[in-house]
């Protein structure tokens, strides 16, 4: 049984936030600590040549994939609640992940942390229960790159006349004198703790919790084909919803 995992958006999507959250630590980290690789202005055109991209990724393009049409999911309120099952933590999640820890340590089997409801035509689930507890603080980590990014881009910048810079510059000189910094420097700091969280996120993202090979298909599907093979049962459970409420 061959199903669609992610939409050509989909691979799009991840594809355009993996390449431009490379060039933007990259980049970044040679502007922070001077690397040789490339000279000072070269990087920081790159970084602000990827930042629109990231943004876009995952400010536009991400909810846009997350509440689209799948299958009979297409009614707002189908849409919410998909939502939720599929990206909010929740006590099944917190279940699986109790399942997982305890496989870890060789007691029980690992369960499966992508549900595909066959009768619905679309996935209940198909994230590993700590990712979704990543997201919330990946989501907090990229609006604060965004915020203080623009004040280490221009002091000054406004958009419609606001002075957006200067608002951003003064709630950090609120908080500044806690650290015995300028509200600069806790701006840099802000913005150097956000870059190194996502490099441990994309460790723990890609690394750790996908040590196991049989999770390569994933990238294969998200990359590249959109496609998994439900009848590969590692890490899958396919559920019927509809039959298992006419047997209640």
């Amino acid at each position: 049984m061959v199903v669609e995992r992610y939409t050509r958006m989909e691979r799009v999507t991840h594809l355009i936030h993996l390449l431009s959250m490379l060039v933007l630590v990259v980049t970044g980290l040679k502007i922070y600590l001077g690397w040789d690789f490339m000279d000072f202005d070269t990087a920081r055109a790159l970084h602000m040549i990827a930042v629109p991209f990231f943004l876009a990724a995952n400010w536009i393009l991400v909810p846009y994939n997350v509440f689209s049409c799948r299958g009979e999911v297409c009614a707002l309120n189908d849409r919410l609640s998909h939502f939720i099952e599929s990206y909010i933590f929740g006590p099944e999640d917190a279940e699986r992940l109790k399942g997982i820890i305890l496989n870890f340590f060789g007691k029980g089997e690992c369960p499966a942390f992508t549900v595909y409801d066959a009768q619905e035509g679309h996935y209940v689930t198909k994230l590993h229960p700590l990712l979704k507890l990543l997201i919330i603080f990946e989501s907090s980590a990229i609006l604060l790159i965004a915020v203080t990014g623009i004040v280490l881009y221009n002091l000054n910048w406004s958009l419609l006349g606001l002075p957006i810079a200067q608002w951003i510059i003064s709630i950090a000189g609120i908080f500044a004198p806690y650290l015995d910094v300028s509200a600069l420097g806790l701006i840099r700091i802000g913005h150097l703790v956000a870059t190194y969280w996502f490099l441990f996120e994309f460790v723990i993202h890609v690394g750790i919790l996908e040590l196991d090979p049989k999770v390569w298909k994933y990238y294969k599907s998200i990359f590249w084909s959109g496609k998994e093979d439900l009848s590969d049962r590692n890490f899958v459970e396919v559920i019927n919803k509809k039959s298992e409420l006419n047997e209640k």
